[in-house]
């Protein structure tokens, strides 16, 4: 089969063979997206090798002990755990020591014709989902996941930093999971204008005012900037906190002082369940059409993670 890999700091086109793991479902990817994090590992994030891709919607070709799934179209949660650690036995894989990720971390991932998961990974899409929406799942829900990080209080005051995809689905997940009031900050007005067609207060960077500055209770860093962290920190109140959604090949440097002094709390978020987020889009509850620009064939995977680099850019999909 064809694969878009990254192996020895070259991102390629191979012929690779088809997966075979014992015991895991194969899939033939319909339709694949591509994120920033795959965009990080070509820059050195992680330290992959391999096939690049964990955004997908495809269907399903075998799958030991679940044939009610062969020929159903699926999403596929990235994280496939050894099944016999607490966590896993819990029905957690997310932070089993001994994890693989799709495309991220020992495990091929999504920018192929075909790909392999655990059958318990494996969510199947609604009939009205169409794949084009069914390839947001896995952003989709780790915006959601804010929500299993955080408390979000009747009332509170939520600032999201940053207009990319991430940003703009976390600024719409909290609207629509929580009672919070959600204000979505960036750069580029075209961006905001999705948020604002779903009825969430924008603002743009240069916009911000003292008046801005400790009014938040919670802040969502997902700029993938490293500036980020500092804005977020001006805008939180006291003992507020701060949520760091961005992965990024690089160090960020930080002033502990107003961490300390105002007792922020700093919480990390990652992967989130795909159950939430198949509700949502089955609901149409979220916007994520706005989001694609462009779409290229597999043989042009190489043109594709180009132009998702492009300033601006907000979704490349590649369908193999």
């Amino acid at each position: 089969m064809r694969a878009l890999r990254f192996e020895d700091n070259r991102l390629r086109l191979a012929d690779v063979g088809v997966p075979a793991r014992a015991g895991e479902a194969l899939v033939r990817v319909r339709l694949a997206g591509v994120c920033n994090t795959d965009l990080e590992i070509v820059r050195g994030y992680a330290g992959f090798q391999g096939t690049l891709g964990h955004e997908f919607v495809g269907e399903v070709l075998s799958a030991p002990g679940a044939s009610e799934l062969v020929g159903r179209r699926v999403v596929g949660e990235i994280n496939a755990g050894c099944g016999t650690c607490e966590l896993c036995r819990a029905g957690d894989a997310r932070h089993c020591p001994a994890r693989t990720v799709l495309g991220i971390a020992g495990r091929d991932g999504a920018f192929a014709e075909f790909l392999q998961l655990p059958v318990i990974n494996l969510l199947p899409v609604p009939d009205e989902v169409a794949d084009e929406r069914a390839v947001f799942t896995e952003p989709l829900a780790a915006a959601c996941a804010v929500t299993e990080r955080v408390e979000f209080e009747t009332g509170a005051r939520a600032v999201v930093i940053g207009d990319g995809k991430l940003g703009l689905l976390c600024a719409q997940a909290l609207t629509v999971l929580t009672k919070a009031t959600v204000t979505l900050i960036g750069r580029h007005e075209s961006k905001l204008g999705v948020a604002r067609r779903r009825g969430i207060e924008t603002l743009k960077a240069g916009e911000l005012t003292r008046d801005h500055e400790r009014s938040f209770d919670v802040a969502i860093e997902a700029s993938g900037s490293k500036t980020g962290f500092a804005a977020a920190l001006r805008l939180l109140r006291p003992r507020g906190t701060l949520v760091l959604k961005s992965t990024f090949h690089g160090t960020t440097e930080l002033n502990a002082a107003p961490v300390v002094v105002d007792e922020i709390a700093i919480v990390g978020s990652r992967c989130g369940r795909f159950a939430p987020a198949l509700e949502l889009l089955r609901r149409d509850a979220v916007d994520v059409e706005s989001f694609i620009q462009d779409e290229f064939a597999l043989d042009e995977g190489v043109r594709a993670l180009e132009r998702a680099a492009e300033p601006g850019v907000l979704k490349v999909l590649i369908r193999p």
